[in-house]
C-alpha cells in the first residue's frame, strides 16, 4: 500500500516532537534547581508539536487504513519520552518501503 501524505506529515512532525518533550523535561527540572525558567515557552511549543502528531495521526490512520494496534502503538509512542524518534524511524521504513503496514507481533 502506498503510504499517504498524511504518513509523510507525521513522520516529519514526530521527530520534533519528541525533542520537544525531552526538552521540556529538562526545562522543567531546570526550574526547580535554577532560576532559569523555560517551561512556559517550552510548554507551548511542545503542545503545538504534540497537537499536530495527534491530527496527522488521525489522518495518516484513516487514510492508510491501519488497524488500532498500529493506531495505539503510534499514539503511546507519542506520550513517551524517546518515543517520537522510534515512531519516526518506524514511519520512515514505511515510507521506504521496508517495512509492513501493520507491526509485527514478536
Amino acid at each position: 500500500m502506498k503510504t499517504s501524505p498524511a504518513v509523510h506529515r507525521l513522520r516529519l512532525v514526530s521527530g520534533p516532537e519528541g525533542l520537544s518533550f525531552l526538552l521540556l523535561l529538562l526545562c522543567s527540572v531546570l526550574k526547580r534547581t535554577t532560576s532559569f525558567n523555560a517551561v512556559p515557552v517550552m510548554g507551548m511549543v511542545h503542545g503545538v508539536l504534540f497537537i499536530l502528531y495527534v491530527v496527522f495521526l488521525a489522518l495518516a490512520w484513516q487514510q492508510q487504513r491501519w488497524d488500532a494496534k498500529r493506531g495505539v502503538l503510534l499514539f503511546v509512542l507519542s506520550v513517551l519520552p524517546t518515543g517520537g524518534f522510534f515512531a519516526e524511524r518506524m514511519l520512515a521504513r514505511e515510507e521506504r518501503g521496508e517495512a509492513p503496514a501493520a507491526p509485527v507481533a514478536a
